[in-house]
């Protein structure tokens, strides 16, 4: 599916990936699950591809929930902007090396269901209407929510499905 431009296209691709996602890692084994990536990255199983899309959810969370409340708050931290946010990234991956992958696939899957829910609050003239917001700078809602859930999840798709082949 082409990236979504309607509330239910982003909905329901969400949704598809998510569950592409899941049916792809409960395919392996809790061992395979377990296992380290064999190619070089900052994500080296799929408890850390997990916990990224999990605190990816809580910057979008964070970012609606504190401008629709009249506070202004970037998408990124304060310390972050585009060009910088890979280190962003390796924070949320050192914080939850002690995460257990049970742990992070719970963690994971509630924040969907809250992110899919929040989504589902907007219409979408609201999500796709560039600047409709004035705290989405010069794009829209519905781009930051896709690059958050179906483009990410599309993204962790990949790179566990290139784990698996290392695997066989």
């Amino acid at each position: 599916m082409a990236r979504p431009t309607t509330k239910e296209q982003l909905l329901e691709l969400g949704n598809v990936n998510f569950d592409k996602l899941f049916f792809l890692i409960e395919s392996m084994s809790d061992q395979q699950q377990q296992a380290t990536f064999a190619f070089e990255d900052r994500d080296r199983n799929i408890r850390d591809v997990l916990i990224h899309l999990y605190e990816w959810h809580q910057l979008l969370l964070d970012w609606i929930n504190a401008n629709q409340k009249g506070v202004s708050k970037s998408f990124l931290p304060e310390l972050y902007n585009w060009k910088t946010y890979p280190a962003m990234n390796i924070v949320f991956w050192e914080k939850h090396q002690t995460t257990p992958l049970r742990e992070a696939i719970v963690l994971i899957k509630q924040s969907h269901v809250v992110v899919m829910r929040i989504i589902a609050s907007f219409t979408t003239e609201e999500l796709f209407t560039k600047k409709y917001y004035s705290w989405t700078g010069s794009t829209s809602l519905g781009s930051y929510c896709v690059s958050s859930t179906s483009s990410h999840y599309d993204w962790a798709i990949k790179k566990i499905k290139q784990h698996h082949k290392t695997l066989s």
